[in-house]
């Protein structure tokens, strides 16, 4: 028998064991249960890539580093290139030139619907490059902001910046032989550098007003004097009415291309920029899309 001191320690122990057991059997200090990741999503795209915005952590990636061909998601870098011009004026008037809509005929190109005289500002080009995918309105635009006595030697020198910049913001698989993504046979990026780019055209306020806009709607002088207006739709719209916090940004395709998009989106404080190439329809595209933009959202939570 223990009495005594002893007598109480050992009390005092058994007691403290007792309750501590009864604790656990009624389970008030069971820790809680870890949330399961998010299960990773399968895509129809070839390659794949999604970032988050505030620090560049990689989300998800599918052959994020494989060269592919890009179509019109060339023009955000064509629209990167015009922006970034010292001195800038969005309100600069372009005439628009018989070379331009005899391009969009001999290539079957998607259009803006310029018309030959008609005097086009910056900003209104900007738009017709981005909602529309004017590629008219990219010809106008490498004319405009390239350097050279002829439109040939322009057209070169705005491509040979669109490729100074890819450099300049660290895009070692990317290349550009054309203003619009009507490719020569060497016009190519990757999942990766393409949401690299996308991120850094996000900082330029006109930007990111051209690309989360869904229709515009707007006045030009035309050739005679007068006004008409233009009317354009997003062709991201299904993506920009269709998903929450959708904020751009720019679709492509063509017969190398097949499908592609890069994308953005906003969700309680937090930004996912991303793209899907060679997805295999335009609806596969969005829903590629949207498949990667919910994971990374619940990735971050």
């Amino acid at each position: 028998m223990i009495t005594g001191i002893q007598g109480i320690r050992f009390r005092r122990a058994a007691a403290v064991v007792v309750t501590t057991g009864a604790v656990l059997a009624t389970g008030a200090l069971t820790a809680a249960p870890a949330q399961a990741a998010p299960a990773v999503p399968t895509i129809t795209a070839k390659g794949g890539y999604l970032m988050n915005n505030a620090n560049g952590q990689i989300l998800y990636g599918k052959l994020p580093n494989n060269k592919l061909s890009t179509g019109s998601t060339t023009k955000i870098m064509t629209a990167k290139v015009v922006l970034s011009q010292p001195n800038l004026n969005l309100n600069t008037k372009v005439t628009i030139q018989k070379a331009y809509s005899d391009y969009i005929v001999a290539n079957t190109a998607s259009s803006a619907g310029l018309i030959v005289g008609d005097k086009v500002t910056v900003r209104q080009l900007l738009y017709g490059l981005m909602l529309p995918s004017g590629c008219d309105a990219a010809y106008a635009l490498a004319d405009k902001f390239g350097t050279g006595s002829t439109r040939a030697a322009r057209v070169k020198s705005f491509i040979g910046k669109m490729n100074s910049m890819a450099r300049s913001l660290d895009m070692p698989s990317t290349k550009f032989d054309s203003f619009d993504g009507i490719g020569n046979g060497s016009n190519y990026s990757t999942p990766r550098d393409l949401t690299k780019l996308a991120g850094n055209a996000m900082k330029n306020g006109a930007f990111r007003a051209i690309v989360k806009t869904q229709n515009f709607k707007e006045k030009v002088t035309t050739k005679t004097g007068g006004t008409r207006w233009m009317s354009w739709e997003n062709t991201n719209k299904p993506l920009l009415s269709g998903y929450s916090g959708t904020i751009g940004v720019k679709t492509g395709s063509g017969p190398q291309a097949k499908y592609c998009l890069v994308f953005a989106a906003t969700r309680n404080g937090k930004t996912v920029i991303g793209t899907v190439l060679a997805s295999t329809s335009v609806a596969n595209r969005t829903a590629d899309a949207k498949k990667l933009m919910n994971y990374g959202f619940a990735r971050l939570g």
